[in-house]
């Protein structure tokens, strides 16, 4: 037989989020009344560093067995972050870091200049002073790389965020093309690394969109995630790096390919030869086409527009329009 139906003012309130009548069992400690060696007993266990829990254990975070989870970290942090911004595709610039602004170049040239005059037997001021003339000589990229960030950051401004400047972060060119950028108003992004060294970010990237990666292959892998072009400017061991890397990526087609432009083709011509590279048989003539030389920002510029003109797409592509990788590897697959 069925019972009768409580009434609404029979049944139970819900119970509160956190609050109780009455506290369970473990909400106060053992006291010394119990036993005098608890409160001792109790301090040693909840100060012991594996008593924290894990997200908040740096000493577990930093083992060798967690590094699985660092990798995880490192790459979640950054692509959530600028997911939350609204940051679609970016154009990445990459350049030395010992070529300043022309006028900071002549200061450093006047000074090493003067020390070398009172040494004139010193050789190795007179190698110094050689030095800094060619480096005042490639600090007028510095000025093509800033105008080319202004461009860039003219195109979108600062609340369509969907095309920015990315740079590693640093001195030298890639704190020019983040100067140009932050100038023209827009938002533009540094991923730094950890290093032995300390270093500093540059001053021109938008607070909130420079990263600090642990790991150079996660730091890798968000530079060419949103990447619509590459732009290369004079640099040394960790430009090469990203250029060739980039380079080995498209030739595989492990990424879909984009504009590759090499900026100032004297200095590219000696830093690295491809025709040697083709004539030895150790890439191909297709290889030597996935990049090209450009002198100014607005040949920059106009060359990445007409790239993506030749092949029918757009350079800032729409989410409903837009192919991801997976889409493109299988359509040409069929």
């Amino acid at each position: 037989m069925a019972s009768d139906p409580l009434s609404a003012s029979e049944k139970p309130e819900p119970a509160p989020d956190i609050e109780r009548v009455i506290e369970l069992p473990w909400s106060q400690p053992k006291t010394d009344q119990e036993d005098v060696r608890a409160p001792d007993l109790l301090r040693e266990i909840m100060e012991h560093p594996n008593y924290l829990e894990a997200d908040a254990d740096l000493g577990f975070l930093n083992r060798d067995d967690m590094r699985g989870t660092r990798l995880q970290m490192d790459y979640q942090k950054a692509e959530t972050l600028l997911n939350e911004h609204g940051i679609a595709h970016s154009i990445v610039v990459f350049g030395g870091t010992r070529i300043p602004e022309p006028s900071v170049a002549q200061e450093r040239l006047a000074e090493i200049a003067a020390q070398a005059a009172a040494h004139p037997a010193d050789e190795g001021l007179r190698t110094r002073v050689a030095i800094a003339e060619r480096i005042v000589e490639k600090s007028r990229y510095y000025d093509v790389a800033r105008e080319f960030g202004q461009i860039v950051g003219a195109q979108e401004g600062p609340e369509d965020n969907r095309l920015v400047i990315v740079t590693g972060g640093g001195p030298g060119m890639m704190e020019a093309a983040n100067r140009g950028a932050c100038e023209a108003g827009a938002k533009t992004i540094g991923l730094n690394i950890t290093l032995p060294h300390e270093q500093f970010p540059n001053p021109y990237i938008t607070p909130g969109l420079c990263f600090r990666f642990r790991y150079f292959a996660l730091r890798k892998l968000h530079f060419l995630m949103r990447a619509r072009a590459l732009v290369v400017f004079p640099g040394g061991y960790g430009t090469l790096d990203e250029l060739f890397e980039t380079l080995t990526l498209i030739q595989t087609r492990k990424i879909r390919p984009v504009p590759v432009i090499l900026v100032g083709r004297d200095y590219w011509k000696r830093a690295f030869d491809p025709d040697f590279l083709v004539a030895e048989g150790v890439i191909d003539p297709e290889d030597r086409e996935l990049f090209w030389y450009a002198e100014s920002a607005e040949e920059i510029w106009q060359d990445i527009r007409r790239w993506y003109a030749r092949i029918g797409r757009e350079i800032v592509e729409t989410q409903e329009g837009g192919e991801s990788y997976e889409d493109f590897i299988s359509r040409c697959r069929t």
